[in-house]
């Protein structure tokens, strides 16, 4: 019987594992503790990672991390920590100096871009990855002990542009001053290099771009722009983290069809999350792709599982595992992250679904 870290190498590779891998690529912290109440105590309330003491940051994260071994779930997400900084109690800032207004409902939204024009990078002195932000990977890598993937999700490079020089800006300078586009985009490759480097020295598995480029009718920039201006960049960190002995997942949000074969071009191993609002179907995506690429997600997390039964969630993985799971080259994950609006009852029968309708028949 395979380990979690073996299932998932072999699926991405991709090919079949003993069973279909299950996966949590996000998860916020209300449905952490909705499901950690099910298998501990002494959880606190619901609220903002970073607002919680210590004592109530360290039972979250040890609550997460007993949700992955108790539901056994064969890969585990990181992401940096400690690379924020408080602006006031509704606004923090990154590393790179982009301002965020805290939400309710997930991640914080970019609102503060330093980069608007390129005089702006004359004296604007790009962060060097700290080897502490790391913290997460590395206690993922001493509580699991090889037993389960290490995941990473890196930010690509649409997003780190956008988020620097402000969405309708920098679609501008696309046309307007290309080659600040093109500045900011080599100084995030420039980074993204030397945190791989880190990332592999931590004993990273896979690495997530996390680089969304679509919503759920088409994508935000034209197939020319994405070549120019965000695939050649993430391609040299795909191409740097196959060299270390990495595997390499795609994730974007939305409708993907458009750019469907540049993605395979570029040589991920993995494709992430399969919005099924967006056409993202599943056995489409399969037929299309066949064995060029593992498919991770498409188990909704628009309306099913914030909204459906468990029954119904348990109908959705033996489809997705009929629909996709022939051959291997499948991972059992949310059509996104497991965000404040799911119910906990449903992603434990994704979880459990997963174990029930996902073991290949023996040779």
């Amino acid at each position: 019987m395979m380990n979690g870290k073996k299932r998932i190498l072999t699926a991405l590779d991709p090919g079949q594992a003993d069973q279909v891998p299950l996966y949590i690529h996000g998860i916020n912290e209300a449905p952490i503790i909705g499901i950690g109440q099910q298998i501990t105590e002494g959880l606190p309330e619901i609220n903002d990672f970073r607002k919680m003491n210590d004592a109530e940051k360290f039972k979250v994260l040890d609550t997460l991390f007993l949700i992955h071994e108790t539901f056994e779930v064969d890969g585990f997400t990181s992401f940096e920590i400690g690379h924020e900084s408080g602006v006031d109690d509704q606004h923090i800032k990154d590393e790179f100096g982009v301002v965020y207004a805290l939400s309710d409902f997930g991640l914080p939204v970019a609102m503060g871009h330093p980069l608007k024009e390129a005089s702006d990078l004359e004296h604007y002195q790009p962060p060097v990855p700290d080897p502490g932000h790391l913290l997460l990977l590395d206690l993922a890598r001493d509580r699991f002990k090889g037993e389960k993937a290490l995941f990473w999700l890196m930010r690509g490079s649409f997003v780190r542009c956008w988020r620097l020089m402000g969405m309708e800006n920098m679609m501008i300078k696309m046309f307007d001053d290309p080659q600040f586009v093109h500045d900011v985009a080599a100084m995030i490759l420039d980074y993204n290099l030397a945190q791989l480097d880190l990332l592999v020295g931590a004993g990273l598995d896979v690495l997530v771009i996390e680089d969304d480029i679509a919503d759920k009718n088409f994508p935000l920039i034209a197939p020319g722009q994405f070549l120019e201006f965000v695939n050649r960049y993430n391609r040299q960190v795909v191409d740097a983290a196959h060299a270390k002995g990495l595997k390499v997942v795609r994730h974007s949000d939305g409708n993907l069809w458009p750019l469907m074969d540049m993605l395979l071009d570029t040589g991920y191993d993995g494709l992430n999350p399969l919005e099924p609002q967006a056409g993202m179907m599943l056995d489409k995506v399969k037929d299309y792709c066949g064995d060029q690429i593992c498919l991770l997600g498409n188990i909704d997390c628009v309306d099913l599982l914030p909204n459906g039964t468990p029954q119904q969630v348990d109908a959705a993985v033996k489809k997705a595992i009929e629909d996709a799971g022939q051959g291997g080259g499948l991972i059992i994950c949310s059509s996104n992250s497991l965000h404040p609006g799911v119910a906990s009852d449903n992603c434990i029968a994704m979880f459990e679904a997963t174990r029930k309708c996902g073991r290949y028949p023996t040779p």
